[in-house]
């Protein structure tokens, strides 16, 4: 099973995709911060972090620094309502996808489903 660590300092929108990832058959992990990320990321094995960008403490970018230091070929997706700070001093992961909120959840499903090469959200 794919297992995602999703950062997103907004509680009501991290159940709201925590329980829509479950719900098409991904492991979700879910912190409020990227400092409360941190010691996930130490203990367990994910294949996505999914995390906001703008967050307090530990933005999302920071995060993602730290987590390709801890998992390399961990994948990387932003999600943000501002998409214009996720290209600042070209410091994100080459590899990572910038998700701009307002998102249907059908639109993440898909991004995740294309980065793995599985299923379809036509149940969403």
């Amino acid at each position: 099973m794919i297992r995602i660590l999703l950062a997103e300092d907004d509680a009501s929108m991290r159940e709201y995709l925590k329980r829509a990832l479950e719900r098409t058959g991904y492991a979700v992990d879910a912190a409020d911060s990227g400092l409360s990320a941190m010691p996930l990321l130490e203990k367990e094995k994910y294949d996505l972090l999914l995390t906001d960008i703008v967050m307090p403490g530990m933005d999302g970018i920071e995060l993602a620094q730290e987590a390709a230091k801890i998992a390399p070929d961990m994948r990387v997706m932003f999600i943000t309502g501002f998409a214009a700070v996720a290209l600042k001093n070209g410091k994100t992961p080459p590899n990572a996808k910038v998700l701009s909120k307002p998102f249907h959840l059908r639109d993440l499903v898909l991004e995740v489903d294309r980065m793995f090469e599985v299923g379809d959200a036509s149940g969403l």
